[in-house]
């Protein structure tokens, strides 16, 4: 049997072909949000599909994130699927009360009796220079709350395959995208298609250390992981994928073959998903540990806009290395 056929693409048209192909798939599928339809998206992640498929399917909403997320959670309880795309994480904490009180409690408040099945879509982190008010990453944040699920695709598998596997869902999900990886480039199976939303993967095999990350850090534990390996570190990868509910296990089997564990979480530290992680490990897999579990998390500050200082409020791959590298020196 051969294999299926490799054709180039970016992350954003990954995303765009997952939108288009649950658009066709399924008629009670919608995607609402600022911008959409005409602009093509803030991301130009939408671009062409107003024109495809119609106002019906496409639609422009209002600059208001608490009102048209309320809409999303209404149509999802009657009946429909709607994907709601918020423009940047900062963004969606204008909706935070439609997000928290209403379509992660509806299931528990009517006693089971009402599903809530809405995607919400949200731009997260830094990079991009876009400032304190535009490139957060608080997904973590998000984490924190029961009755929805938060999901970080990173590779072009999975910005192609968590939306259809995210519809499917009766419940509310939660995807972010990095905004930094939309430009990324790469290949992608002709027949890609869904992919599991449960389980965090093994990006790189290694036997001296495990990196726990998700989302765009995931490129800079794998980039760090490469040099420390010239280096004579053998470094395992941990993608997350979904920081709720964390897949436990992966992790905690890599650190029993590692003794250490580092988790790069571009979240800032305090009440981070990090620092659950953390202590998931101090409460499960203690006795694995050679010595403390490190994280590196992005400075407890506002995000700079000036390039230097934005670089320097984030892990990066030679933060990640010099901290690798005295855990194994020292342990």
């Amino acid at each position: 049997m051969s294999e299926p056929k490799a054709i180039k693409t970016t992350y954003r048209e990954a995303v765009r072909e997952a939108l288009r192909e649950a658009i066709i798939k399924d008629d009670r599928v919608f995607l609402m949000g600022e911008d959409v339809g005409h602009y093509g998206g803030c991301y130009a992640v939408s671009k062409g599909l107003l024109a495809e498929f119609g106002p019906e399917r496409i639609r422009d909403t209002p600059l208001s994130e608490l009102g048209y997320t309320g809409v999303g959670i209404g149509a999802a309880l009657g009946g429909m699927r709607p994907i709601v795309e918020i423009m940047t994480v900062n963004f969606s904490l204008l909706a935070l009360d439609q997000i928290l009180n209403n379509a992660g409690t509806l299931l528990h408040m009517s006693g089971g009796q009402f599903n809530v099945p809405v995607v919400i879509r949200l731009a997260t982190g830094a990079g991009k220079q876009l400032a304190a008010q535009h490139a957060h990453s608080l997904e973590g944040w998000y984490a924190h709350i029961p009755g929805i699920r938060i999901v970080t695709p990173a590779t072009m598998e999975d910005a192609r395959g968590m939306l259809w596997t995210a519809l499917q869902d009766p419940d509310p999900v939660l995807i972010f995208e990095n905004n930094t990886l939309y430009n990324m480039e790469g290949t992608l199976a002709e027949n890609a298609g869904p992919v599991d939303i449960d389980k965090a993967m093994v990006r790189r095999p290694g036997k001296d250390l495990t990196i726990i990350t998700y989302s765009a850090s995931l490129f800079k534990a794998l980039e760090a992981a490469d040099t420390l390996a010239q280096q004579g570190i053998d470094a395992e990868v941990i993608d997350l994928r979904t920081l709720r509910p964390l897949d436990d296990a992966t992790y905690l089997a890599s650190i029993a073959k590692t003794h250490r564990a580092l988790i790069v979480d571009e979240g800032w530290r305090s009440g981070s998903i990090s620092a659950e992680i953390s202590a998931r490990i101090m409460e499960q897999g203690f006795y694995h540990l050679d010595l403390p579990v490190m994280r590196l998390c992005s400075a407890e500050v506002p995000m700079p806009y000036a390039k230097h200082m934005e670089e320097a409020a984030i892990p990066q791959v030679e933060s990640i290395i010099a901290a690798a590298k005295r855990m194994v020196t020292h342990g």
